[in-house]
């Protein structure tokens, strides 16, 4: 089942475009790599996905709900609730601890503090990183932020995950440890990953690639619409 549509996306920034025009569809539990060069308009993606940004143009649908027209508040909600957002550099808060960190967004959702605390370690002990429940950021190996920011992404049981080059800043071992926890997680969960990256060997771990060049799905070589369900590379 479709859960997330976009339709005719177009966003420029100033007189430079990053969109022209692009039209997808991810489904339930669905893994999507979005792959292609930089500045092809990944990240744009993502965001007008999220509703981070708004598009010049065209419509992202949430479920048969059109999201591009809400507030930013409205916005706001939903990345607290139904979908789940992953940078690639974590973006802690420096002056919180791992768990609290992790709690944020129940915290911000009305959930109790002592039962976001519980739920926030059950994660990171999920993750492997328990131990690090108490502990700033700053006193964090790169692997153990990313694993407490996917743990932050994951506290809400979200339908969607949208993760930016989410193993940019890791080294080789410790980003596929990151990816394969975050990818066994969403698959138990049946919680759909929109995944950016530039690497192939992350890629592979989608149910479908996305190309973007210059601001449009490439749909060179692929065979089939790749921004339909069910596309293949």
């Amino acid at each position: 089942m479709t859960q997330l549509e976009a339709r005719g996306l177009v966003k420029s920034y100033g007189p430079t475009p990053a969109l022209r025009g692009v039209a997808l569809d991810i489904a339930e539990g669905e893994i999507v790599a979005v792959t292609g060069p930089s500045g092809c308009g990944k990240s744009t993606l993502l965001h007008c996905l999220a509703g981070i940004l708004r598009p010049d143009a065209g419509e992202v649908s949430w479920r048969g709900h059109r999201i591009d027209t809400w507030s930013e508040a409205a916005r706001s909600r939903l990345r607290r609730t139904e979908f789940g957002v992953l940078f690639q550099f974590g973006q802690l808060v420096a002056e919180l601890t791992a768990a609290e960190n992790v709690a944020l967004p129940l915290l911000l959702a009305g959930t109790g503090r002592r039962a976001a605390r519980a739920a926030a370690v059950d994660w990171l002990e999920r993750l492997g990183v328990a131990e690090c429940a108490d502990a700033r950021p700053g006193e964090l190996s790169g692997g153990q932020q990313q694993r407490c920011a996917t743990a932050r992404a994951l506290v809400t049981e979200p339908r969607v995950i949208f993760a930016d080059e989410p193993t940019g800043a890791l080294d080789t071992v410790t980003g596929e440890q990151v990816l394969t926890q975050l990818v066994r997680i969403a698959r138990q969960q049946q919680t759909a990953v929109v995944l950016i990256t530039h690497e192939p060997r992350i890629a592979a771990y989608a149910d479908r690639e996305i190309v973007l060049r210059d601001g449009a799905i490439d749909h060179t070589g692929l065979g089939v619409d790749a921004s339909l369900p069910g596309g293949s590379r």
